[in-house]
């Protein structure tokens, strides 16, 4: 195979499924709903690549090699709240906005903390039932 059939088809690979990766729920995540309260997550997408190849060039020996990378970083920046008629757009990117974040959802916080008071009740009578 040479080195130009052997890029291409790695090219094609990568760029292939990039429709799948790369799409408007990636930037704009799926609403979470919570009680009253819609929740859209906002983030931003850094997207890399590299690709190369190459031979020895030497008559007597056919070595040749090629190479693909790729990376991707998914980052946080907003919320939007929405609730009833009223929208908030909240940066993620201090204790304030995140303070304020849960201020508008209660109901986050009150199940966060009722699911783990029950995990701790389970884990009491677990370690009970195996000390009898």
């Amino acid at each position: 195979m040479d080195n130009q059939a052997s890029l291409k088809e790695n090219l094609d690979a990568l760029f292939g499924n990039l429709e799948n990766f790369l799409k408007t729920e990636t930037v704009v995540g799926e609403p979470i709903t919570v009680g009253e309260t819609t929740l859209v997550p906002i983030i931003s997408l850094s997207f890399g690549c590299g690709t190369g190849a190459g031979n020895n060039g030497d008559k007597g020996i056919a070595a040749n090699g090629t190479g693909l990378g790729a990376a991707a970083k998914v980052t946080p920046n907003a919320v939007i709240a929405i609730t009833g008629d009223k929208v908030n757009l909240l940066p993620i990117s201090g204790k304030n906005n995140l303070d304020s974040l849960l201020n508008l959802v209660p109901e986050i916080v009150s199940k966060f903390k009722s699911k783990k008071s029950d995990k701790n009740k389970e884990e009491v009578k677990s370690s009970e039932n195996s000390n009898k």
